[in-house]
């Protein structure tokens, strides 16, 4: 049961209290959570075979839950905070509820704020324009660019990428110690999107106060993976996205202190964000509102909410799950003659599902189109939206080495089969070469004939 709270008022005032039932589907936490498009058959050079998604990092797949979720607030979807009609206080009642869920899945301490945005990158664009004059941002080179550009390079440390977690703490005592200013914030990820290797959150929080400076945790490759938690960490902010985390439909999230947030400048002017306008000026919203202006994106306020309740309820299992997965993918392609796996902090260092590797005389996006149309198989490649750590890791000086890398990272919709399927697929390349022949057009790499792939399909709509 919830109220709609008479302090989130849009343009009108709020409805009156209105009880609704919770938006969650209780399952047995012992158990796996289910993804839509399990069943997905995708077509490759031998035949359709079963997908083996290997790419989480980039999107997940909806959870059922989050679909479940979704169907049943269409039923009464309808504007936020601004009509008097029963689907108005329903979905109204829905949206905050959602924020509450979200605000549990952080760890969010009393008098923190949550926002809907539309993705981490989004998030960290907000809080760069609330940011108080002058503020000196530090940040790692080892940073996805969503975390390192939006700073701007006149306010912005760069570090450099760090060789272990000590040297990441001394990097960033120096950084601080050199550069006094009233305003300072660290950004740092949770888990790397390149190694998925888990940074020291709570131990650079601690340094980073002890200098007076704020910390802002970038988890949008923790989120799926393990506890997200403001208050254990003491950390000031955490982002992450809806699409990460098993819930589509382009919503996000930034939570943390309020005092930055509510006197900052507001993100998106317009409806909802304002408490008075007249010719004399305009009075500003403060807490949420200040930032959402506009109509929200309820359906995927709704859609990550219920990806946090079921992944708050399943933790355990999903965790098990991963390690399992990961310490298969590790065996197998440490077997594999010649391959190197990236790290940062050293093969032993605790990490998420992810992993990135190069292979001595095969070009990496060569190696992610093989697996795709001769084995079904869904990777990526590239430098991952992380130039300067990708850079780093891949430096040489006799420019013999690949220059980017192929990235396998698992979640809810990976399987032991799909894990072996790579693993085999990379051998049989690497020992006996593609099956097909590949040229390198204008366009990348492409198979010479008919690809399986471009098989026209029918839009949804």
């Amino acid at each position: 049961m919830s109220v709609l709270p008479s302090t989130m008022s849009r343009c009108q005032p709020a409805a009156p209290v209105l009880r609704t039932r919770a938006l969650r589907v209780v399952t047995s936490p012992d158990t796996l959570p289910e993804t839509v498009g399990s069943a997905l058959q995708v077509p490759t050079l031998s035949g359709p075979q079963p997908y083996a998604n290997l790419d989480h990092a980039a999107s997940t797949p909806a959870l059922r839950t989050v679909k479940d979720a979704v169907d049943r607030a269409l039923e009464t979807y309808a504007s936020v905070h601004r009509g008097a009609g029963y689907a108005s206080r329903v979905t109204s009642a829905w949206y905050e509820q959602a924020r509450a869920e979200v605000s549990r899945f952080v760890g969010a301490r009393e008098g923190d704020t949550v926002l809907f945005t539309r993705t981490t990158t989004d998030s960290w664009a907000l809080l760069s324009k609330a940011l108080p004059g002058r503020t000196t941002v530090f940040v790692f080179g080892s940073e996805h660019h969503s975390t390192l550009l939006p700073w701007g390079r006149s306010r912005t440390v760069r570090l450099p990428v760090p060789q272990s977690p000590d040297d990441a703490a001394a990097l960033l005592e120096e950084a601080l110690a050199d550069h006094p200013a009233r305003h300072r914030l660290v950004v740092v990820t949770g888990a790397s999107n390149v190694t998925g290797e888990v940074w020291p959150v709570a131990r650079l929080a601690e340094l980073a106060h002890r200098h007076g400076a704020r910390i802002a945790v970038d988890a949008a490759q923790l989120s799926a993976h393990r506890e997200i938690d403001l208050a254990a960490w003491d950390a000031d902010y955490v982002a992450f996205s809806g699409h990460k985390t098993y819930a589509p439909f382009g919503a996000g999230v930034l939570a943390g202190r309020s005092d930055w947030l509510d006197a900052g400048t507001p993100y998106l002017f317009g409806g909802g964000a304002t408490t008075a306008v007249t010719e004399a000026g305009t009075a500003w919203a403060t807490g949420p509102a200040r930032h959402e202006g506009g109509s929200p994106n309820v359906i995927g306020a709704v859609a990550i909410a219920a990806a946090c309740a079921t992944i708050r309820t399943h933790r355990e299992a999903i965790e098990a799950h991963e390690a399992e997965l990961l310490a298969r993918l590790r065996a197998g392609l440490e077997a594999v003659p010649g391959l190197e796996l990236l790290s940062i902090f050293g093969d032993d260092h605790d990490r998420v599902g992810v992993l990135a590797f190069t292979r001595e005389g095969w070009d990496s996006s060569l190696v992610s189109q093989v697996l795709s149309v001769e084995h079904g198989i869904g990777v990526r490649d590239g430098k991952f939206c992380a130039h300067l750590l990708v850079d780093e890791l891949l430096d040489d000086p006799w420019q013999e080495r690949s220059t980017t890398a192929v990235r396998v990272s698992l979640g809810l919709a990976s399987t032991a089969e799909g894990v072996d399927r790579l693993v085999r697929g990379v051998t049989l390349l690497v020992e006996q070469g593609p099956a097909a022949t590949w040229v390198r057009g204008e366009r990348g790499w492409q198979i010479e004939g008919e690809d399986p792939r471009d098989a026209e399909v029918a839009r949804p709509w």
